[in-house]
């Protein structure tokens, strides 16, 4: 009863991994599209414990009731999508692919840099969920604002596009390095003249 099929894709409780998870990007964005479909049917739901007060109940879980089991949708071990659903909010927080020591740096780095500007991009969280690299929080009052297929369209393209960044900057920084290399080994290399 840990896991539950959506789409092709194994959907575990946190923290869970096993076999069965596909290798294509296609189906696994797919698979989050139609899980974020279903967790950002929020609405407004005012707090039980503070009088007059909307807090998103994913974040403080004062009743346990209102808060549905978090799905994970992973491609990979190291490539997973976790997405929790309370009455009034939802949080995503995602797993980037990190196969060696650069790419983590520059999933560090790049994570930090958007935590920095949070302010500006509404639904990220400063701090992600732990082991997570990036969270978003989406709540009820979001959702008044911005379109959700607006919203699952964006954090498809973001999921999509974090990808392809880390690795062309990985591929950038590879040349600079090997640049670097060849300019510092020329100075000993022997003259042809």
């Amino acid at each position: 009863a840990a896991v539950r099929a959506v789409g092709r894709h194994a959907v575990r409780r946190p923290g869970e991994h096993g076999p069965g998870m596909a290798h294509t990007y296609g189906p696994y964005l797919e698979d989050i599209r139609r899980a974020l479909k279903v967790a950002l049917c929020v609405r407004s739901f005012p707090s039980e414990v503070v009088e007059r007060q909307h807090r998103p109940e994913i974040e403080f879980k004062d009743s346990p009731v209102l808060v549905v089991e978090p799905k994970c949708i992973a491609r990979n071990e190291n490539e997973r999508c976790l997405i929790e659903q309370s009455i009034n909010s939802t949080r995503i927080s995602i797993k980037i692919r990190q196969s060696d020591d650069m790419e983590r740096k520059l999933c560090k780095k790049f994570a930090d840099f958007n935590a920095q500007r949070a302010e500006h991009l509404v639904i990220l969280r400063r701090k992600p969920v732990e082991g997570y690299d990036l969270s978003f929080l989406i709540t009820n009052t979001h959702l008044e604002q911005m379109l959700v297929d607006s919203v699952i369209d964006f954090l498809i393209n973001f999921i999509q596009d974090i990808d392809k960044e880390i690795k062309d900057l990985k591929i950038m920084l590879n040349t600079r390095f090997r640049a670097a290399a060849t300019a510092y080994m020329s100075q000993y290399a022997p003259d042809r003249s």
